[in-house]
């Protein structure tokens, strides 16, 4: 394979990649260090870390209509994301500089001539605009929260801005924010969707985008039975039904997973993976008080931030073992009350379990929420939900595949102890913020993520054989391979496999260096894309408290891969050139 440059989209020639390339040891660590060097080179990154140069240039505009020269902007999806990025900067900003803060709410002028379709979408952004100062607070806030537009959604409304179609006034009517679209599923709808081209061809999106896509028909329900299609595929996964060519059942049971009545109504769409978090642990706190969370094994960086900047704070157990397990009943029997326990399953990027038979036993015995994140083991390997409240995931990853989207999923469990007011609290307050075109991708890129599940199953496991039976290899980290199998195993499906992502670390840093600089994958953050994406993971997520990092048993020098669909015989041939490489600096 040609090795993608630096900086360059992953994939390469894809304006809304969700990833960039940084193909050496050296490229990551100046990357992390904001080294001139690589940060020239980038045009793209990862959406929530790297704000994409068209909401960049988006908002610039409105600064020049709406602010003065020392104001920067960020632009949200709806007015209630703004004001709670407004309360964050307040609460951790010194007053003298939140005085003058302002939110600029834009909707779209149906006065002007424009296109039905354009008219049904309803476009609209909500910027909010602050000292220069202030932007390192707001973007803490975009960051761990989630709320922020999409590229595609900054382009398509950026143009209508200039056009003068997109104006800060109230529209006639209020904007209603659709959980998902028609209550009933309408057969055939995968096959009467015009198809998408994916890849170079999306330079023709924005607002291009829509009028090929659904203009010979203006008609809006292609993006909403998109939603219910991707609803259906997510609940339809959690009881085994995910063949969507024959009509689900309007509440759909299952005697085999152990979860009955769930419906496509409980599954939530949110713009990305970290913004069902970040919304989940609000509707948790919304409807059960102000209690501090317990985040549970070594988390992803921002659900950790999640807990602790949003609300009364966090218990925080890194190595998420038996032994806390025991500490964390001992503090119950003791009185202690918390809100929720947050876990991934498995974790990121050691690939350990939590022992979520237990977790549900201490959670039903005193009195607290369960929400896992499953994105990493995914809903064909595993099945938590039978012992979550609420179970999360990041559609970015492995259910889109093609690195080119972003979203995310928050499903309650039906028969869960506070289904009924979790459930109110989600209606109250959900507002439909994915963006048409991201959707219409999203429905796409997942109508075959099941058979990718099971391809990449099977490729990871032929990676781990060549790893584990390497002298300069230390250590593999994989789900089959844990000392918390057995937690893993009690949650997989019948016909379930072990996931695409496995981590791994050499006796020394050199053969680390030497193995990454040499591997024929793509090489950038993110992880479930469709091809192989290899990534010094702790570098780019703990770079500046890797000691910290450490005392949880994961190592600074740790490599991370999320296997692809390649041909498992050329992929084998990569790391084995790859290992050559290693041994050639040495012992």
């Amino acid at each position: 394979m040609s090795i993608i440059e630096l900086g360059d989209s992953i994939p390469a020639l894809t304006p809304h990649a969700v990833s960039m390339s940084l193909p050496t040891w050296a490229d990551n660590v100046d990357y992390e260090e904001g080294n001139k060097r690589v940060m020239d080179k980038m045009p793209t990154g990862y959406p929530r870390f790297f704000i994409h140069k068209l909401i960049v240039a988006f908002a610039d505009d409105i600064i020049a209509k709406y602010g003065t020269p020392d104001r920067k902007a960020l632009l949200f999806p709806s007015s209630k994301a703004a004001q709670r990025c407004h309360n964050f900067i307040k609460a951790k900003a010194e007053p003298s500089f939140t005085g003058d803060i302002k939110i600029i709410d834009l909707f779209l002028d149906k006065s002007k001539e424009t296109s039905e379709i354009i008219a049904k979408v309803s476009p609209s952004i909500s910027a909010i605009i602050f000292h220069k100062d202030l932007f390192p607070i707001a973007k803490q806030y975009w960051q761990h929260s989630g709320d922020g537009i999409s590229s595609r959604r900054a382009e398509f409304c950026h143009s209508l801005f200039s056009d003068g179609k997109l104006v800060d006034s109230m529209p006639l009517q209020p904007i209603l924010n659709q959980k998902r679209g028609p209550k009933r599923y309408q057969k055939g709808v995968e096959n009467s969707q015009p198809p998408l081209t994916i890849g170079a061809a999306e330079s023709r999106e924005s607002m291009q985008f829509l009028e090929e896509h659904f203009g010979r028909n203006l008609d809006i329900s292609f993006v909403d039975n998109a939603k219910l299609a991707i609803c259906r595929r997510i609940a339809g996964s959690f009881v085994g039904e995910v063949d969507l060519a024959v009509e689900p059942s309007p509440k759909m049971t299952s005697n085999s997973r152990g979860v009955t009545g769930l419906s496509d109504d409980d599954v939530y769409l949110y713009p990305c993976g970290m913004n069902s978090i970040f919304n989940t642990h609000r509707m948790m706190l919304e409807s059960r008080g102000r209690l501090k969370s317990i985040s549970f094994g070594f988390p992803y960086v921002d659900t950790l931030k999640i807990l602790q900047k949003f609300g009364p704070g966090c218990l925080f157990y890194g190595n998420g073992s038996s032994e806390d397990l025991d500490d964390l009943e001992a503090r119950l029997q003791a009185g202690e009350q918390y809100l929720a326990l947050f876990c991934e399953f498995p974790g990121n990027p050691m690939l350990k379990c939590p022992d979520l038979k237990r977790i549900r036993k201490l959670a039903d015995t005193y009195d607290f929420g369960v929400v896992v994140d499953e994105t990493i083991g995914n809903f064909i390997n595993v099945h938590v939900l039978p012992h979550a409240d609420v179970v999360v995931s990041s559609l970015t990853k492995i259910f889109s595949g093609d690195c080119n989207v972003m979203g995310g999923c928050a499903i309650l469990n039906p028969e869960g102890r506070y289904y009924q007011h979790l459930k109110s609290a989600f209606e109250a307050d959900y507002e439909d913020n994915y963006w048409a075109e991201d959707i219409m991708f999203m429905e796409r890129n997942s109508r075959d993520f099941v058979t990718r599940i099971e391809r990449i199953n099977d490729n990871a496991e032929a990676i781990c054989n060549i790893l584990q039976a390497h002298p300069l290899v230390k250590e593999v980290y994989y789900p089959k391979y844990s000392p918390t199998r057995q937690f893993y195993d009690d949650c997989r499906t019948p016909t379930g496999g072990y996931g695409g992502l496995l981590s791994f670390t050499f006796h020394k840093k050199d053969h680390a260096v030497a193995f990454f600089d040499r591997i024929e994958t793509a090489k950038g953050p993110s992880l479930g894309t469709n091809f192989t994406l290899t990534s010094p993971y702790v570098v780019l997520a703990h770079y500046f408290e890797l000691d910290w990092a450490a005392g949880f048993g994961v190592p600074a020098d740790l490599l991370r891969i999320s296997v692809g669909l390649e041909d498992a015989e050329d992929l084998k041939s990569r790391f084995a050139i790859a290992l050559k490489a290693a041994e050639a600096v040495g012992s």
